[in-house]
Formats: structure tokens, sequence, C-alpha cells
């Protein structure tokens, strides 16, 4: 189940991203799943994606490395779906639509 997108442009230095998460979905799948789990861990994949000192250690990498970073699988809960490459003009629009067309 797909619970968000990220986007990445090395050319503007721009990584961002979208999460959703629907409990009901989640549970229908598993009912025992911990959702609030689940939801701390879209809010810190949030963070890293912006950068900063609330991000922790990630967050002080660049936005290449961040994204390399979030894109690695690490989990058998949360796991990165392959990466696709492409070209945009505007990168904010851009998860926009991707954002739009995955819900």
């Amino acid at each position: 189940m797909n619970v968000g997108v990220l986007v990445y442009c090395q050319a503007r230095e721009y990584l961002a991203c979208a999460t959703w998460l629907d409990p009901q979905r989640v549970r229908v799948l598993d009912p025992e799943a911990d959702v609030d789990g689940l939801a701390a861990a879209l809010t810190a994949i949030a963070e890293v994606c912006r950068g900063g000192a609330a991000a922790g250690p990630a967050g002080r990498l660049s936005p290449g490395q961040r994204f390399r970073w979030l894109t690695a699988p690490r989990s058998t809960v949360l796991q990165p779906g392959p990466v696709h490459m492409g070209v945009c003009r505007e990168p904010g629009e851009t998860l926009r639509r991707l954002t739009a067309a995955t819900r």
C-alpha cells in the first residue's frame, strides 16, 4: 500500500515528500498494525526531507545524500519502492501531480 512520494531534483537541490496514511486501510490488511508507529515513521521521513537539526544526523546531509538515505531499504514495515528517474521543469508541481495520481 502506497503511503507517500519523494521527489528529488539534483539541479535545484530540491527534496520533498508527500505522505498519507489511511488507518482503516492499514487495519484491513493487519488489524494489529501499529498505526501510530507508521505515522511516526512517516513524520520522520518528512523531517529528513526538510533537513535541519530536527531531522537528527540525517538532516545535516545534502539533499542528494538524504534522498539516497531515504530510499535505501531498511525496514520490513515501511519499504521504499523502486526509484524512477525523469525530467521535470518544476519539482514541486511534479510532487503535487504524483501525489494526486497515487492516492
